[in-house]
């Protein structure tokens, strides 16, 4: 066995108890009076922070598939960051590793060798990857990336004291009812973050797993229409580790990439710009099956 799998630290799960925690939180709805009201928020904020999730973290900050301005690009990682999903910085920098290393000891997440549970969220819980690489990120330089990054919980808590307050005036409490939010908040803000948590992490765990492979790519990523439409576009892994660049992941017409259909409306109205196409000769190259 790889010295890099055998060294491979394990979380002390002790140590993660925020993370168990943020998990029974919706339980506590079971005391609330829980309204339709909390299911659209929570249908809202899971579809908008996953676009955050994909085309911010994934598409923009680590693999730059298109330009946008100073402002909206604080936009896309605060939007990201109100997931809950560590910095910016510290996203980007972790990604670029497993694409340099897929599904190697060095990979960060691979479940081909390190199963399926280290790859879903064992490898966040665990010291090797707990660190910034900044050393990975040169090519962001602005001082408030840096911050976020640092102060990486404030996007949520934000979030989470809007979401509440919003429920709370809508629900109809009085100004001294401050209870009538709090099933906005457990379901609305909650639970719509852990159900964002592993849809995300599908990606890590599932795409080099299951569905089917069309290019070559030296790793196992794979194609899932399901894990596209859970993760908005990104279930075309095997398109987007053939050629990473790109904007787009869902490279034909029948591959569903809602991330991608944003990011071009996004152009269309001057947000974003210099979107990286998938170039035809590439796209039809290098193919394990023709579909």
């Amino acid at each position: 066995m790889s010295t890099a799998i055998q060294q491979r630290k394990h979380p002390n799960w002790l140590h993660e108890l925020d993370f168990i925690g943020i998990h029974l939180v919706p339980f506590l709805a079971f005391f609330t009076h829980v309204r339709t009201f909390d299911w659209i928020v929570c249908a809202v904020l899971y579809v908008a922070r996953m676009f955050f999730v994909t085309g911010g973290y994934h598409r923009y900050f680590s693999h730059r598939s298109f330009k946008t301005s100073r402002f909206f690009q604080f936009i896309l990682a605060f939007g990201a960051q109100s997931s809950f999903q560590k910095g910016v910085l510290w996203w980007a920098a972790n990604h670029r590793i497993h694409h340099k290393h897929s599904d190697t000891p060095e990979d960060p997440h691979s479940a081909n060798l390190y199963g399926f549970w280290y790859a879903h969220i064992g490898w966040i819980m665990g010291p090797e990857y707990k660190p910034t690489r900044f050393d990975l990120i040169k090519d962001m330089k602005h001082r408030e990336l840096y911050w976020l990054n640092k102060y990486h919980f404030v996007p949520p808590v934000i979030l989470a004291l809007a979401v509440y307050l919003i429920g709370n005036k809508v629900n109809g409490a009085g100004f001294f009812d401050w209870s009538a939010g709090l099933s906005t908040l457990f379901i609305g803000f909650f639970l719509s973050t852990i159900l964002l948590f592993h849809g995300t992490f599908t990606i890590n765990s599932l795409m080099h797993k299951i569905g089917r492979q069309r290019y070559k790519t030296g790793d196992q990523s794979r194609n899932s229409l399901i894990l596209a439409l859970v993760t908005l576009g990104e279930g075309w892994h095997n398109n987007h580790h053939y050629y990473q660049s790109a904007a787009r992941q869902g490279f034909y017409w029948w591959e569903i990439d809602i991330t991608y259909y944003i990011i071009r409306f996004l152009g269309l109205l001057g947000i974003v710009w210099d979107i990286r196409p998938v170039p035809v000769k590439v796209k039809e190259s290098n193919k394990i099956h023709p579909s």
